[in-house]
């Protein structure tokens, strides 16, 4: 008898002892990924069937929030709703797989500046003469982490304005470009 409960303590104290070295290695690895925290993100833009624009989004994590600087060419030239879309899914020919606008609380569409309104409403970004955007904005929505992150979403660009009120998607017309956000370095 005596030497059964030596095995079982000895087994018990192994599985212990096994259990404490994954928990620790887990411990380390949460804060090497805790140190490791997504600073930085990118979307590379495709037109969608029988459109021309393409072009390049960085969101980069500052103090007040993600800037959001994109640099899009190929469109007509005037206002264009820009959002970012539920789904990073750009596999159908006219963008629609990627969803609605990204709304994790539930919110109504507004522009960019309100407070209440989708995660994913960017508000317009203007083509000029060319067909050449450049967009610099700052938003304190924005997130790379939980619920709320971006990390994985599309963006899609729009053939027309969005008028930031209409509900749900501000009557911005159909999809003209779509890209799916991605960790960048």
């Amino acid at each position: 008898m005596f030497g059964k409960n030596n095995f079982l303590c000895l087994t018990i104290t192994i599985f212990l002892f096994s259990f404490s070295a994954e928990a620790q290695q887990m411990m380390k690895d949460m804060k090497m990924m805790d140190n490791n925290k997504i600073t930085k993100a990118v979307c590379v833009i495709y037109p969608t069937e029988g459109n021309t624009d393409h072009g390049i989004i960085t969101f980069t994590k500052e103090k007040n929030g993600i800037k959001v600087v994109a640099d899009i060419e190929g469109l007509k030239p005037g206002e264009h709703g820009f959002h970012i879309h539920q789904y990073g899914d750009c596999s159908s020919k006219d963008g629609m797989s990627a969803g609605g606008h990204f709304n994790p609380d539930n919110m109504p569409h507004a522009g960019p500046t309100v407070k209440m309104r989708h995660e994913g409403d960017m508000g317009n970004i203007t083509a000029d003469a060319n067909g050449k955007v450049h967009f610099e904005w700052t938003d304190n929505l924005l997130s790379f982490e939980g619920k709320h992150s971006i990390i994985g979403r599309g963006v899609i660009i729009h053939t027309v304005r969005d008028d930031l009120k209409s509900q749900p998607v501000g009557n911005a017309g159909a999809r003209v470009g779509c890209g799916v956000i991605g960790i960048a370095k």
